[in-house]
């Protein structure tokens, strides 16, 4: 397809407004598709259903990206080390689901050792609060006593969990949260994870890179599904461990 002009598109006011399509991303920067728009409920379950994300900084305009190539987690490809599995059988954390959606937003939001900022300003994290409490977004929590150490969140929409940022305050806290939730995932039909772009990290638990094509063709088979919250109470760590001992998650 070929572009009509150099450069990202501006979006419509409108929420309902449509995105242009996906091959019109820039290369360089990889993914910039548009920028503009809002961050309304409307708008944002649009884009993931297109395969659209939000990633700016304080003084941009809301930018909007699908990079080519796209990373990906397959909920049953997920690897656990084996100082991680180690870890997983000394229960070190409570994982819980959906019941700390802000606290989870302020932790991701908080700046990394060495950074000055952070892209998950305010008004995007009232929008996810705002898709949160609608029923699409959710949060993976870990717990020590009543304290948060770790967790993620991201955006679940037939079939497809779209992550958007994890934190640890305690060794490993995210990882085990990731843990429980390819087993979470498994457990209610769902295929895949975003992870967007390439992170050493995730690499290392079984994410991958696929073409932009592929991704999309994954996502365009997203069946409709009711929102509502995940909020379990549940103790999925025994699950994991089955799923250890079994082999069946770990490289």
């Amino acid at each position: 397809m070929t572009r009509p002009f150099q450069g990202p598109f501006w979006l419509g006011r409108h929420p309902d407004a449509p995105f242009p399509p996906v091959e019109y991303a820039l290369d360089e920067p990889n993914g910039l598709l548009a920028l503009g728009g809002d961050l309304t409920v409307t708008r944002l379950l649009n884009a993931y259903r297109h395969g659209i994300f939000p990633w700016y900084s304080a003084g941009q305009p809301i930018l909007w990206w699908s990079p080519d190539p796209r990373l990906v987690l397959y909920p049953d490809e997920i690897r656990i080390s084996r100082s991680l599995r180690k870890r997983l059988r000394q229960r070190p954390f409570e994982i819980r689901f959906d019941t700390a959606f802000a606290e989870v937003l302020a932790g991701c939001a908080a700046p990394r050792p060495g950074e000055a900022g952070t892209w998950l300003l305010p008004e995007m994290q009232a929008a996810y609060l705002e898709l949160h409490r609608a029923g699409w977004a959710h949060s993976v929590e870990a717990w020590q006593g009543d304290r948060l150490v770790g967790g993620l969140y991201g955006v679940a929409l037939g079939g497809v969990f779209f992550g958007e940022s994890m934190f640890a305050r305690e060794n490993d806290a995210s990882k085990i949260a990731l843990v429980h939730l390819t087993v979470r995932l498994q457990e209610l039909g769902y295929r895949l994870i975003d992870c967007q772009v390439h992170t050493d990290h995730l690499v290392r638990m079984g994410a991958r890179e696929i073409p932009r094509s592929d991704f999309l063709a994954a996502i365009g088979r997203i069946e409709p599904e009711a929102p509502g919250t995940w909020e379990t109470p549940v103790d999925l760590t025994d699950r994991v461990l089955e799923r250890i001992a079994a082999g069946g998650e770990t490289r």
